[in-house]
């Protein structure tokens, strides 16, 4: 067998642990592995690479990786083959579908099987070219933790500790200046983040996707703690959270081969609140240090069970299969059902009961 295996979309602590189980795990049975750079590009742009966009994999260049973070292929959330960015003669910038490149380059090199390493998007990709013909194992990532059939995906908590440090630390600089802080991390359909980082880094409000938010609402919670003598305040945002009856806040529009850009949402709150509320108001974006940095050692050892289990599907020939987390195993579902329901924050689960009793926010 030569199993080829790529990390697309945003990065996340504990890919080159999955890389690694992956490359060792298949070298046990005799198998070759070739990584392919920053998602699929290296299929499609080998020249770009002198040559190198496919590159084999041994266990020495996986020597030593577990513990680190990014990814040693490199990745990309502007790379998908169906929805390729091709410039016209006259400028414009329309999207192109390479699918078939994709699959002849993978063929021409004698690739048996593809382990894609990504969240929803990158895994939407892979299953097309399964349904195209393509042998492919899906391997779940996101530090946003929104992907159905699994109890959680490898990076969230890395994620969410980092989230927690850094409101910690606010917290002795906002009750210093007697300021109300709104720290903005990433979720953009799904408030996982903000949530666990919210409670466990006791938030005095925490806006997410899932909850509509009124600001009279955040405003009341803020100057209530001022009246009470707690004269400051910490807010945290997921960046897909929305006002009742509004609009997600957005930095850069959608185009052709890349998605709408979330951002702006605490810069914008901590105005608000600062106009409304009087008193001295900053806001803090979290932003790819969320992504950054060694993975905590759950998540290590989630992503080097997720890599061995790969290849273990690999074996039993369950293409269009993705591995999951289901305490205590690891299993595999198809990459349909992975796919057909993103996985939201309940709003009446126990995180959220569990905030609402310590007399945190929703906004609601």
């Amino acid at each position: 067998m030569r199993i080829a295996v790529n990390t697309g979309g945003g990065d996340a602590p504990g890919l080159n642990a999955v890389i690694r189980a992956v490359v060792l795990s298949a070298i046990n049975e005799g198998w070759e592995v070739y990584g392919i750079r920053d998602g699929f590009g290296g299929l499609l742009r080998d020249s770009e690479y002198n040559g190198e966009g496919v590159v084999p994999l041994t266990a020495e260049i996986v020597t030593g990786i577990t513990h680190t973070g990014g990814t040693i292929l490199g990745t990309s959330n502007r790379g998908n083959p169906m929805k390729w960015p091709q410039e016209q003669p006259d400028g414009t910038v329309i999207e192109i579908d390479r699918s078939d490149e994709i699959i002849e380059e993978f063929r021409k090199r004698g690739l048996d099987c593809l382990i894609s390493i990504g969240g929803d998007g990158s895994l939407a990709i892979a299953r097309r070219l399964r349904d195209r013909g393509l042998p492919v194992i899906g391997i779940p990532k996101t530090i946003d933790n929104d992907l159905g059939s699994t109890v959680t995906t490898f990076g969230f908590l890395t994620a969410v500790e980092t989230a927690t440090d850094a409101i910690d630390k606010l917290h002795t600089t906002a009750e210093s200046h007697k300021r109300t802080f709104v720290v903005e991390v990433m979720g953009r359909h799904s408030g996982w983040i903000a949530l666990f980082a919210g409670v466990a880094g006791t938030a005095d409000v925490i806006l997410i996707p899932e909850i509509p938010y009124s600001m009279e609402k955040v405003f009341e919670k803020v100057r209530w703690r001022y009246e009470v003598g707690r004269e400051f305040a910490v807010v945290v945002v997921a960046e897909g959270a929305k006002e009742i009856g509004g609009k997600a806040s957005f930095i850069e529009e959608a185009k052709p081969g890349q998605e709408a850009r979330y951002g702006g949402l605490a810069e914008k709150i901590a105005h608000t609140i600062e106009e409304n509320c009087d008193v001295e108001t900053r806001s803090l974006v979290l932003g790819h240090l969320q992504r950054g940095g060694q993975p905590i050692s759950y998540d290590r050892l989630l992503a080097l069970r997720f890599g061995a289990a790969a290849i273990e599907l690999v074996k039993r020939g369950d293409f269009g299969s993705m591995v999951s987390l289901d305490p205590p195993d690891v299993r595999s579902v198809p990459l349909g059902e992975a796919l057909a329901k993103r996985k939201n924050v309940p709003v009446d689960g126990d995180v959220v009961r569990t905030a609402r009793a310590l007399g945190i926010s929703f906004g609601d």
